[in-house]
């Protein structure tokens, strides 16, 4: 057994804005160089790809992305440097807090075996 944990960052009336699904999706940019096509391989529409861009940018109050119109030869999408440092420290917190996690279930484990094991006795 082990436990899962999914890390969510909210807003001030805590509304997820940054969670799995915001991180996949900035990840695809980064992938495809384009918004269109990441939200495409999420099975997102690019409206709905586009609101959730513009949520996490205006809760973070920072730019994430660099835009490029002109179609196919000429635009495209990358991450700014802010962006990429983001990532980089949201998993880094990301995976502290499931190795607390890991720790914490395992400490639960034994004690409820032992609990388990002193019950029939």
């Amino acid at each position: 057994m082990k436990i899962s944990i999914k890390t969510f960052i909210t807003d001030e009336p805590g509304m997820p804005f940054m969670g799995p699904g915001p991180l996949r999706l900035l990840e695809k940019i980064s992938e495809f160089k384009s918004i269109n096509q990441a939200a495409g391989s999420m099975g997102l529409s690019y409206v709905k790809a586009l609101n959730i861009l513009n949520r996490l940018e205006k809760c973070l109050g920072e730019k994430l992305l660099e835009r490029k119109r002109g179609g196919n030869e000429r635009g495209g999408t990358q991450l700014t440097p802010y962006a990429e440092k983001f990532i980089w420290s949201y998993k880094g917190i990301e995976e502290k807090i499931n190795g607390f996690a890991q720790t914490e279930f395992q400490e639960f484990q034994r004690e409820f075996r032992k609990t388990r094991e002193d019950e029939k006795d």
